[in-house]
């Protein structure tokens, strides 16, 4: 049930965008920032007001929803010169994003000076998931913050607790993330070199799907943005670089090697300076096409 003061919000780009407005159709006010005025503008309807920096979302919001594309801007919203900190209302603070669990710590530690919670909240399932509500929600914070805010975090899809250390949620998602692309990018290769030998690669998936091969790439990504080459699954090339680097950063600090992960990281890389930062994840496929000389689409019905 919608709570009867307002909620904050910042970060309106292509996922918290649908996420606030999930938010406003769940019967949330939200209090909304913004660097981009026209995002904000296209959610200054009914329940959403605008404000002028995230300081002041914090002085009329006291839970707040942040969702921001690198560790150093969450960072900046926080505890910045007019960041939420300064504000005079903000209890809890919501980080939706992936900022990887040592800069979660250091936030949740800062935040602490002022007497704000910090909810480690990273969500997976792409675009398509926040407009359907069926996002994976993890969350870490102290067991009373989360019981206060899973109502919220529902609003999104299914929450997951997974602890109560800042930084666990993060661990948990970059973690997630890493065997996502890893999937990716074998499928690719392997689809490529089915598709090259002369197999249907509808058929394939048919046969992967009902099979040990059977990943998150065979059962969406490539049903719905590959085979008809619309490259259009909703997570760009330039997100999903900044995750895994996170993710081998902190495999790295705890002594975990991820070789696979490294040539998965380099294949992004090479992806990325093909098609650029924007592009979407599965031109992955488009990469291993190239490589290949096969194109992986789905054939023509033969009347």
């Amino acid at each position: 049930m919608a709570t009867a003061s307002p909620l904050g919000f910042i970060g309106l780009g292509s996922m918290g965008s649908v996420m606030a407005a999930r938010l406003i159709d769940a019967g949330y006010a939200l209090v909304i920032y913004d660097t981009n005025h026209a995002a904000m503008e296209a959610l200054s309807r009914d329940k959403a007001t605008i404000a002028k920096n995230p300081a002041e979302v914090a002085d009329r919001a006291e839970i707040i929803l942040v969702s921001l594309p690198t560790p150093d801007v969450v960072r900046n919203v926080a505890t910045g010169a007019d960041g939420v900190m300064k504000g005079r209302k903000a209890r809890i603070f919501i980080d939706l994003s992936t900022t990887g669990p040592r800069v979660s710590s250091e936030v949740a530690a800062t935040l602490a000076e002022a007497k704000i919670t910090l909810v480690d909240a990273p969500v997976s399932g792409g675009r398509g998931g926040a407009i359907k509500g069926t996002l994976a929600v993890m969350a870490a914070a102290p067991r009373t913050a989360f019981n206060e805010v899973e109502s919220i975090l529902k609003v999104f899809g299914k929450v997951f607790y997974v602890g109560e250390k800042a930084g666990l949620a993060q661990t948990m998602k970059l973690v997630n993330n890493m065997m996502s692309v890893t999937a990716l990018a074998i499928t690719s290769e392997g689809m490529v070199m089915g598709v090259k030998a002369g197999l249907d690669p509808s058929v394939m998936l048919d046969v992967i799907n009902a099979s040990s091969g059977r990943n998150s790439a065979t059962t969406d990504k490539f049903p719905r943005a590959v085979l008809p080459r619309t490259f259009d699954f909703g997570f760009a090339i330039g997100l999903s670089m900044k995750d895994i680097r996170l993710c081998l950063q902190e495999a790295d600090a705890m002594g975990v090697p991820m070789p696979v992960g490294s040539v998965v990281q380099q294949v992004l890389s090479i992806t990325n300076a093909q098609y650029g930062p924007q592009s979407d994840l599965t031109s992955i496929c488009k990469t291993v096409e190239q490589w290949g000389g096969a194109e992986v689409k789905a054939q023509a019905v033969k009347s």
